[in-house]
């Protein structure tokens, strides 16, 4: 799962209470990507890279500091991401132009044309900008996020199609948001995908977090 929050951006739970939950629920790994722009970059990640140093220290759960660049001007977006990396984010998610909220027009193609690690919940993402995820390596995500899971199904077709990759995440607020590996099965059978899809989908996961 490599798009959670905790209550360092709008998360209900402190971060080693989320992967606490975590790791009873199932997981092996998850990334923290608390929401930031230019006002709590710095802060967010500084204290997500202590804090996920401290929670793997007994080698039985990997937790990646990341962030989730959200409502970022398209303008800005570059220098951004490039910001993230720097300052040590493993995981840079881009908020993309999910249908359930008023992202900027061109957000998506801005986090696909810097190369972020994941492009959450793109909404009705064109061919062309799938295209060029392909070819960026930039993943595109199923989500198990109310609301945002509207368009997953479009995702799927067009990922497939295009031969991006996908992974899923839960967008995880509060502890019902995490699930079970036999959910996020659900969820990937239920946007049009074969469960070699969804086994597909934990090895790019995987790949992603292997060398941190």
């Amino acid at each position: 799962d490599l798009h959670t929050h905790s209550l360092l951006s709008d998360g209900a739970l402190i971060p080693s209470e989320l992967v606490r939950r975590a790791r009873v629920t199932g997981y092996r790994a998850m990334a923290i990507t608390d929401h930031v722009d230019e006002s709590n970059i710095d802060t967010v990640l500084k204290q997500l890279i202590r804090v996920c140093a401290r929670l793997n220290s007994d080698g039985g759960f990997k937790a990646v500091p990341g962030v989730e660049l959200t409502h970022i001007p398209v303008a800005h977006i570059p220098a951004m991401v490039k910001k993230a990396r720097t300052l040590g984010a493993c995981i840079v998610v881009g908020h993309g132009e999910t249908i359930a909220e008023p992202v900027e027009g061109g957000t998506n193609l801005a986090f696909i044309r810097s190369k972020v690690d994941v492009l959450a919940h793109p909404g009705l993402i064109t061919a062309r900008e799938c295209g060029l995820a392909a070819r960026n390596s930039v993943c595109l995500e199923i989500t198990g996020r109310s609301g945002h899971s509207l368009t997953n199904g479009h995702v799927a077709l067009i990922a497939k199609k295009c031969g991006a990759r996908l992974v899923l995440n839960t967008d995880t607020h509060s502890p019902s948001d995490l699930i079970t590996v036999e959910k996020a099965e659900k969820i990937a059978i239920g946007a049009g995908l074969a469960p070699s899809d969804f086994r597909r989908m934990q090895k790019n996961a995987l790949e992603l977090i292997r060398n941190i």
